[in-house]
């Protein structure tokens, strides 16, 4: 019997579907192919860039235009290791263990000070001889603090700018305020943060009474006391400010060292 002409159609339409589903499956496989392939090159494109980009900041930083440039600290020098006094610094022997006094005027401002050459020998022998020496007359005060919990003016920058002599430094901290309180009068020593070694010929006269935290290593070595004008120092200087109203900083009042004697 010979098939109907519904039959082979519908035979006809069953190849033709048959074939479209096998035309997509290849499509798929091609594809999904590809897509491997796709992934595999673009993972190895991203391990060869980052390869690359590890080896130009080794150069870079390493030997290349980059390299940091090694800075020494302000009080310790590239050869001279941790620990150690700097320069020329006078034996604490020239302290004599004893107080010394003397007029420190700042504008013309006389303040009456004493030096604890037995609490702080090392510091006080520095103090001595650098005013003996002429050092501190037309340095500068720097630097002002006016805050909530201290009242300092910093002095003893020969440039204005509170930049530290790298060829002159000593330690250790002597005589540091309990608690971190440095009564109103204190004359004290500055220093780097972290470095016990690091006193120099600045120094930093309280006028209000304040709480300066210790650090790692301690906190400032007390050298003496202010026995007069204080109140002078903080009328004529203090409360006249910060430079821009800050709490730290330059003082609006310029300030220089114009006279020093020690006895």
């Amino acid at each position: 019997m010979a098939p109907s002409k519904s039959t082979e159609r519908e035979a006809r339409e069953a190849r033709e579907r048959l074939r479209r589903y096998n035309a997509r499956q290849a499509v798929f496989a091609r594809q999904t192919k590809r897509r491997s392939r796709d992934n595999v090159v673009a993972i190895g494109g991203i391990v060869v860039i980052a390869a690359l980009a590890t080896v130009a900041q080794l150069f870079y930083f390493n030997g290349g235009p980059g390299t940091p440039t090694p800075t020494p600290t302000p009080s310790i020098s590239a050869e001279t290791p941790a620990g150690q006094n700097v320069g020329d610094v006078p034996d604490p022997s020239v302290a004599e263990g004893r107080t010394w006094t003397g007029e420190l005027s700042l504008n013309g401002i006389a303040l009456g000070i004493s030096l604890d050459g037995a609490l702080a020998p090392q510091a006080v022998a520095s103090f001595v001889t650098s005013a003996q020496d002429g050092y501190y007359i037309d340095t500068t005060c720097h630097r002002l603090v006016q805050s909530e919990t201290a009242g300092l003016l910093q002095c003893g920058s020969v440039d204005g700018t509170g930049a530290v002599d790298p060829d002159y430094s000593f330690g250790p901290i002597e005589n540091a305020a309990v608690g971190g309180i440095y009564p109103a009068g204190t004359l004290a020593m500055a220093r780097a943060g972290d470095d016990a070694y690091s006193n120099g010929r600045q120094f930093f006269i309280v006028f209000a009474d304040s709480t300066l935290p210790d650090d790692s290593v301690g906190g400032y070595t007390v050298i003496g006391q202010v026995t007069s004008g204080l109140d002078q120092l903080e009328s004529q200087i203090a409360s006249a400010g910060v430079v821009g109203g800050a709490n730290d900083g330059a003082p609006v009042v310029a300030t220089t060292i114009t006279a020093l004697t020690i006895q």
